[in-house]
């Protein structure tokens, strides 16, 4: 029993120290130690992310005292009202709207500065991401300024060449234009920031060749410079579209969802259910049906840059 005894205790340093070891190198592991680092802002996103997104979905099973449950009740109360499809549909047009002519203008700057002499890329880049940089509520403010209907600068301008004034943000069609003029103003400098990143990858040989085969400046672009940023486009474009939906500020400042709740968004029809109309289970109902016209777009976009990422 003695000599049981013995080796026991001397089998049972050995197994600790494997342990340690075993510790250590585990600690070592680039993806341990980069799990670590990023556990903060993991638990940050959990706090302020994810434990609302679920609350969000509890309240929205209540009434509007939030004292008893009722299911899918607000959703199929929503279902009824034309307001909701006029917030859907304007949703959908202001936010696919602004970032189709956002990536377009961002690819068509970023072309332009990519080719600017690199001592005057510095100034140019600096100027244009001026609208992005700014508290978007802030910009906001001084384009309403412009819209004014009494003193609108470019009303001031029309007048002077003799065309009648404009109700920027007193007649639907003038007002849905103007909040997505305003966010396209906002977000492109974004996409071209983005885009001038990635014409900084794309190699001068892969031009060079096409320059050779008799490759004018479209089909150089279309065959070469697409190809080479179509995970970028994607990625932003999917980024970009999931801000715009859930943008509040340019549309809540500009028009209020005015004239006659023809310029709401998703957004801020909620903002106006929930908060200024007091059913705030009703207003968390219309933030969530974001997340199926959301999702559908997402699993479109990373199912094609999966796709693309196979063949290559």
């Amino acid at each position: 029993m003695a000599d049981v005894a013995i080796e026991r205790n001397n089998a049972a340093p050995p197994r600790a120290a494997r342990k340690r070891a075993s510790l250590r190198t585990a600690l070592k592991r680039k993806s341990t130690a980069a799990f670590l680092m990023t556990l903060p802002l993991i638990l940050l996103i959990a706090l302020l992310v994810i434990y609302p997104a679920f609350y969000s979905l509890h309240l929205a099973t209540l009434n509007k005292s939030m004292q008893r449950f009722v299911g899918l009740g607000n959703f199929q109360f929503l279902f009824t009202r034309e307001t909701f499809w006029l917030v859907v549909q304007q949703s959908c047009i202001f936010a696919i709207t602004a970032v189709v002519f956002k990536a377009l203008i961002g690819f068509i700057v970023a072309h332009f500065v990519h080719n600017i002499p690199a001592k005057g890329q510095r100034k140019w880049r600096g100027m244009l991401l001026v609208p992005w940089v700014i508290p978007p509520a802030m910009s906001t403010l001084a384009w309403l300024w412009l819209f004014d209907p009494s003193y609108s600068a470019f009303n001031y301008l029309l007048a002077g060449v003799g065309v009648d004034r404009i109700p920027w943000t007193g007649e639907t069609g003038w007002a849905r234009f103007s909040v997505i003029l305003v966010n396209i103003w906002v977000g492109a400098p974004f996409f071209m920031i983005m885009y001038l990143a990635s014409l900084k990858s794309v190699p001068d040989q892969l031009y060079e060749a096409a320059a050779i085969d008799g490759a004018n400046w479209w089909q150089r672009i279309w065959y070469v410079t697409l190809p080479m940023m179509r995970n970028i486009i994607a990625i932003t474009t999917l980024f970009s579209l999931i801000v715009t939906f859930a943008n509040f500020d340019i549309v809540r400042i500009l028009t209020a969802g005015g004239p006659l709740d023809r310029t709401h968004i998703f957004a801020t029809w909620a903002f106006r259910i929930g908060i200024e109309g007091g059913d705030i289970p009703l207003g968390a109902s219309v933030s969530l049906f974001m997340i199926p016209i959301l999702a559908i777009a997402a699993v479109f976009i990373l199912r094609d840059i999966n796709k693309r990422g196979n063949e290559a």
